[in-house]
């Protein structure tokens, strides 16, 4: 693994500065996407269309499209001379980083049940996009990052971590709401409820970008940032366009429910 990287980097300094201009690039992105997302739906799930691509089996869709955000960090923690892996703060990190895709990776796609497949374009952005952010992320960390000793007793670490454990709590146990909304034989659309989503539509989606804007306040920098943002941008899309879709669908879907923001948004 390092004999590729130095392949594709003559230096050090150089990598660092390929990988700020990739944070740089995703908040770009993160910009462009609003705007699109103004006019078009995320196209996977209810929104998917043919005018996208072939079908993809959902289960193998969220799974290989995900991999990268997992194999990608183990090896870049495993099999490169990773100079801050050994330090506290950039553990705990890259931990939360792992933690998610170990969760998104090798157990959400095999609890799915039914679900409609994935256009093949959303799948092929999503596969790019866990390969992108997952080099940025856990190259940054486990090579670069620098903290202070005492950063994981600072308020911004502290806070931002349980901002992380709320939200993916918070994630898995909407996703086992949504899971369970049928039973068995079932089909059709039903109001979840319980959890987060007696008071927002898209408790799922708040849930992760909770868990990222807690990722990115621990770890302070461009990467995590840009991470979160881009995140935040692409979900609260999508949980504005369930909601519309649930007040439209369903007469006695709760009035007092919210997109996204409990009692405000």
């Amino acid at each position: 693994m390092d004999a590729i990287l130095s392949w594709l980097f003559s230096s050090e300094e150089q990598e660092l500065y390929i990988l700020d201009c990739m944070a740089y690039f995703m908040d770009f992105m993160a910009a462009c996407t609003f705007v699109s997302l103004l006019f078009q739906n995320v196209p996977y799930g209810r929104y998917a269309s043919s005018k996208y691509g072939f079908p993809v089996n959902v289960k193998f869709a969220w799974f290989v499209q995900e991999l990268p955000s997992l194999l990608l960090p183990l090896c870049l923690v495993l099999w490169t001379s990773s100079s801050k892996t050994s330090l506290l703060p950039n553990q705990l990190l890259i931990a939360m980083f792992l933690c998610h895709y170990v969760q998104r990776t090798l157990i959400y796609p095999f609890l799915i049940r039914g679900g409609k497949a994935t256009p093949f374009a959303s799948f092929a952005l999503a596969l790019v996009f866990c390969i992108y952010n997952g080099y940025m992320q856990v190259r940054y960390l486990s090579h670069y990052a620098e903290y202070p000793a005492d950063w994981v007793t600072q308020p911004r670490f502290i806070i931002g971590s349980a901002l992380w454990l709320v939200g993916w709590l918070m994630n898995i146990h909407s996703d086992h709401i949504l899971r369970n909304l049928r039973k068995p034989g079932e089909t059709g659309y039903k109001i979840p409820r319980g959890g987060m989503f007696e008071y927002v539509s898209g408790a799922n989606f708040l849930g992760e970008i909770t868990e990222w804007a807690g990722f990115a306040l621990a770890g302070h920098s461009a990467h995590s940032s840009a991470f979160s943002i881009f995140t935040t941008v692409v979900l609260a899309n999508r949980a504005v366009a369930h909601h519309k879709w649930y007040l439209a669908k369903f007469e006695d879907y709760p009035k007092s429910r919210k997109a996204l923001i409990p009692f405000l948004f």
